[in-house]
């Protein structure tokens, strides 16, 4: 009967709000760390320091940037493996637009109104929302801070990869990871960077020209676990720009297979 459906929708309705207020709140720290990222570009970036100088003078900003980069990716691949986050957001939407249309208001809408809604759902409908964010803030970094040269933002980038590269490729390095949680931190940050870099340096970190030891990273990505770095590779092979420029080597494309 009518009222069985209207009530089965209504408790199926009050289920899914707990999980959109969380995806609000996901969403509204999305925002947060595009403005974190931003500020601490521009500490590690600002002359007269070079990018090691910086990273080495403010560890404690490079640990912060890392942070960001490591909960980036661990959101993203939680996100990817669960396309119900959608489906519930896509019920959530279509409720209350029907509401809207017979003039009720649930008061969940005072939480998530159907502005809020559309923004969140363009948010939710990338595969990797939080590192889209990311990549547009150092895009928009980039493009805003026309005096600072883009090599002092590419150069920071590529040398946090060369460092978390050599601390994941050297036994002496690698022996002093007391547990398997800070070699995949170190493998995430890694990612995290070679994708804000491949984002906006102009030939990406795929070219022979790139200050990025590509074949290098992947390597060391693929000795470890399969499905400890199935999701990071991914990450590689379908959020990053360049990797299917003509000026990708072979050889690297063959190894993200």
């Amino acid at each position: 009967s009518q009222f069985s459906l209207c009530f089965s929708n209504k408790r199926g309705y009050k289920s899914v709000c707990p999980l959109v207020a969380k995806l609000k709140r996901f969403y509204e720290f999305s925002l947060r760390l595009e403005n974190a990222l931003r500020s601490l570009l521009e500490a590690l970036t600002s002359p007269p320091y070079a990018p090691m100088q910086h990273l080495e003078r403010e560890q404690a900003l490079a640990k912060q940037f890392a942070e960001i980069l490591h909960f980036t990716l661990s959101f993203d691949e939680l996100k990817m493996t669960n396309p119900a986050i959608q489906n519930d957001f896509s019920y959530y939407r279509r409720t209350i637009s029907r509401n809207r249309l017979n003039n009720q208001q649930l008061e969940a809408e005072n939480e998530v109104n159907n502005e809020m809604a559309n923004r969140m759902s363009l948010f939710y409908a990338e595969a990797t929302p939080m590192l889209k964010t990311l990549s547009n803030a150092t895009t928009k970094f980039v493009s805003e801070n026309k005096t600072l040269p883009i090599e002092d933002t590419t150069d920071c980038l590529s040398t946090m990869a060369c460092v978390c590269r050599v601390m994941l490729e050297t036994p002496e390095y690698r022996c002093r990871f007391t547990n398997t949680d800070t070699m995949l931190f170190c493998m995430r940050v890694m990612v995290g960077v070679i994708i804000l870099y491949d984002h906006v340096h102009p030939v990406g970190a795929f070219a022979k020209t790139s200050k990025i030891d590509m074949k290098g990273c992947i390597k060391v990505l693929k000795e470890q676990p399969s499905n400890s770095v199935e999701g990071l590779l991914n990450a590689l092979r379908y959020t990053t720009r360049h990797l299917h420029d003509d000026s990708t080597s072979k050889q690297i494309r063959a190894l993200l297979q």
